[in-house]
């Protein structure tokens, strides 16, 4: 995905030059093949040939990675503390003023979702 977040469009042999240890070209193709049908690229037929594009940015594919995480972790009972905790001290380990955006993120939440903030400030 990363060649094919830095082209415009390319082709299986383009992918496969731009690999640094060049795998066969019916890798790459298999590996394209699979990517579109599973709709993380897009492609068109140019001759015998078919150009390859992204379908979605990174940031879109990373925010549904992390979505379905985190929906697995919060599917089951007891699992969501664990998680979150370890979400907040790795976010005030990263930068205090992250953990400001996620004090203000949740409350927008909470706001938007008609819940009233508490008095604690939560």
């Amino acid at each position: 995905m990363e060649i094919m977040w830095q082209v415009e469009a390319a082709s299986v042999r383009d992918v496969q030059e731009r690999l640094p240890r060049a795998p066969a070209y019916t890798t790459v193709m298999t590996t394209l093949d699979r990517l579109f049908k599973k709709g993380f690229v897009n492609r068109v037929r140019r001759g015998r040939a078919f150009l390859y594009s992204a379908a979605h940015s990174r940031a879109e594919i990373e925010a549904e990675v992390a979505a379905g995480l985190l929906t697995g972790f919060l599917d089951e009972a007891g699992r969501a503390r664990p998680l979150l905790s370890n979400l907040v001290d790795a976010v005030a380990e990263k930068d205090g003023g992250l953990l400001d955006e996620l004090d203000e993120l949740i409350r927008q939440k909470r706001r938007s979702a008609g819940r009233p903030i508490r008095k604690d400030g939560a």
